[in-house]
């Protein structure tokens, strides 16, 4: 995102834009890329309140909360582009209030990599999953990603 000093996330995290919804797919290239036909939306609050659920010392990732939410709407998955955009409007709608915040920082992208679009960046998520005792580790030789080691061993499980 940019320029995110200028939007108000937390009127985005409360706008619904007629969600939730199921779209039955009928494109047989996106059904085979996704595995199924029926794609739940999911509006940026659901995403806030699963992710107020994760306890310090544990963290989730974006598909394990698709996947939990495709399965409780009865959908075969859950839109992955609208989840990576309400997940960040989550994080920043946090980040501008003084109360009630949300810990974004324990949710991760897949295979436990940290999110550089969160406020301040993987250095911040950093300094945050490091202060509840998790290590994080570096790959690569030029642009370099950060996860958190043994990330499946504290996986948080999303249950009902």
């Amino acid at each position: 995102m940019a320029n995110e000093d200028k939007k108000d996330f937390n009127k985005m995290l409360h706008e619904s834009k007629g969600m939730p919804k199921i779209q039955i797919l009928t494109d047989e290239k996106s059904i085979k890329k996704y595995g199924g036909e029926k794609m739940y939306f999911a509006p940026p609050l659901t995403y806030d309140e699963i992710m107020k659920k994760i306890p310090g010392g544990k963290v989730i990732t974006t598909g394990e909360i698709r996947a939990y939410l495709a399965k409780k709407n009865e959908a075969d998955f859950t839109d992955p582009i609208t989840a990576g955009i309400f997940i960040s409007i989550v994080a920043w709608a946090s980040h501008q209030r003084n109360e009630n915040k949300t810990p974004y920082w324990r949710t991760l992208k897949a295979q436990g990599e940290l999110h550089p679009k969160y406020p301040g960046g993987v250095e911040a998520q950093i300094k945050l999953l490091e202060a509840e005792g998790h290590e994080i580790i570096r790959k690569g030789r030029k642009n370099f990603r950060y996860y958190v080691k043994d990330y499946p061993t504290v996986l948080c499980e999303l249950k009902d």
